[in-house]
């Protein structure tokens, strides 16, 4: 993490559902925190060395504290079990500056869909909507009550009347209906999509056959989906700055790889959804294997994330 990171206390940590605590931060030094807007995260350092990324989710006129929440996840590689079992109140732990990958546009009408712990930046962004007097509807889908974050705090919030809960456990009458809701969309309307891959992905075509445009569709994944490897293959990448060539084995990552030539690439989610390991791409093509980047980027083959993407040509000259 660098430089300019925060170090933060965890003043209070909470059980907001079955499997998702809560941590409400604020500056060691009393000072306050660096503003944010809605759709905001930060990298958070989790004991055990890892790095991961939590959406603040109290309301961004807020500079005295940040909150963040996190689901134990079974699949967990670290992160989540190390907020859940390590951290405690009072603890001290380091951050970085807020930073927005998922910014709020100004619309005629906005539409909410949260899947699960994807409601943390779609709360904030229903508190700012709501203060802005803005018509939207939060459309929040959890498999019960009991897992559900916040739903007390919602139902007291000045945006409970905009709020529709979707538990698949609950009777069919409060289910999502997709096609429904998506109907009617104008030009000045406006999508966001927050949660579990499939999730989005459903939200995402439905939008689509009901005739929204990309631009009008605004997503930030939580986790990626698996991704097959069995038939990825060795590569080279070139540094231009050096003109070293390094080799990239069928099972190694380009950061790996590089990582072990002495050539360090700042990494946080490993995964390619946080876009922290972005590097240009001067030659070559990319195999892209992010959730970050839109159809449009990646077909520019200019960029690419080296934490979990790889190459389709023989050799990838790297801006580094």
């Amino acid at each position: 993490m660098s430089m300019d990171s925060l170090e933060v206390r965890v003043v209070r940590k909470r059980q907001e559902a079955l499997d998702i605590c809560s941590f409400e931060l604020a500056r060691v030094d009393g000072l306050p925190l660096p503003a944010f807007s809605a759709g905001s995260h930060v990298d958070v350092q989790v004991p055990g060395g890892l790095t991961r990324q939590y959406s603040l989710c109290n309301d961004a006129g807020e500079q005295h504290r940040y909150r963040i929440a996190v689901l134990r996840d079974a699949a967990s590689r670290g992160g989540s079990v190390g907020m859940h079992e390590t951290v405690k109140e009072g603890d001290v732990i380091r951050i970085s500056p807020p930073k927005n990958h998922f910014p709020l546009q100004q619309a005629a009408r906005t539409l909410l869909f949260a899947g699960g712990i994807g409601v943390t930046p779609l709360l904030c962004m229903a508190q700012r909507l709501a203060t802005l007097n803005a018509d939207f509807t939060l459309h929040y889908c959890t498999r019960s009550p009991d897992r559900t974050a916040f739903l007390d705090e919602i139902k007291a919030s000045a945006f409970a009347g905009r709020t529709q809960f979707h538990f698949d456990a609950g009777p069919a009458e409060q289910k999502l209906d997709i096609a429904a809701t998506l109907a009617g969309a104008g030009p000045g309307h406006q999508l966001y999509v927050c949660g579990p891959t499939g999730f989005i992905d459903h939200v995402v075509s439905s939008a689509k056959a009901a005739g929204w445009s990309s631009e009008q569709i605004h997503l930030e994944y939580f986790g990626a989906a698996p991704q097959d490897s069995s038939g990825d293959t060795a590569f080279e990448v070139k540094i231009a700055s050096t003109g070293k060539t390094y080799a990239v084995g069928a099972q190694q990552s380009v950061v790996a790889a590089l990582m072990d030539q002495g050539v360090e690439i700042l990494t946080s989610c490993e995964q390619g959804v946080c876009g922290t390991c972005i590097t240009r791409v001067l030659e070559g093509q990319p195999d892209h294997r992010d959730m970050y980047f839109t159809d449009e980027e990646k077909a520019k083959n200019d960029q690419f994330t080296p934490c979990c993407s790889r190459a389709k040509s023989k050799t990838l000259v790297l801006d580094l």
